[in-house]
């Protein structure tokens, strides 16, 4: 890989990320699906200076959701950006049975993450609780408590982005 500095390196996460996801939207705000990566990224940049995790930030769920591979990662963006997007990548698969199984193989992979996925996951968490609550009412609640058991495994990450996360589910709460 050739000398990039850091602001360049997360544009052109950005770049990976909407190439991967050109055809996604999001489900329950039916806008391009890049808006949420941008917004966790957003989020993240409010309280760090290190563009690695910022950049990771705009990737954070590429892996889940598009044919992007982690093997293709590393070429374009780096070993350290591709590793903070693995820590924060849901590891479990369908076959691993029903969601509160998966959620809790999840929960245990992040808690290994470094404070950097900590904090990308934390900003993950408030902007998709934002949407959530405000876009999709009936699934809400079932987000809010499987995000809530996330705060005890991600306290870790920058201690403002997790007062923040904390916050937010406690007003989304209050206001289903």
């Amino acid at each position: 890989m050739s000398q990039i500095t850091l602001p360049e390196i997360v544009l052109l996460a950005q770049g990976f990320g909407m190439c991967a996801r050109r055809n996604q939207r999001r489900k329950f705000e039916y806008a391009p699906y890049m808006v949420h990566p941008i917004r966790v990224a957003c989020i993240v940049d409010e309280y760090t200076d290190d563009a690695n995790v910022i950049a990771a930030a705009m990737m954070h769920d590429v892996l889940e959701d598009t044919d992007a591979t982690a093997e293709e990662m590393p070429r374009v963006i780096g070993d350290p950006i591709t590793d903070l997007v693995l820590e924060v990548t849901d590891v479990s698969r369908p076959s691993d049975g029903k969601r509160a199984v998966r959620k809790e193989k999840d929960r245990g992979h992040l808690a290994k993450s470094s404070p950097g996925g900590a904090t990308i996951k934390l900003a993950d968490v408030i902007d998709n609780t934002v949407g959530i609550a405000e876009h999709d009412k009936g699934f809400a609640p079932v987000y809010l408590r499987e995000a809530e058991a996330l705060l005890p495994v991600l306290k870790h990450g920058d201690k403002r982005v997790w007062e923040r996360a904390r916050d937010t589910l406690k007003a989304a709460r209050e206001q289903l």
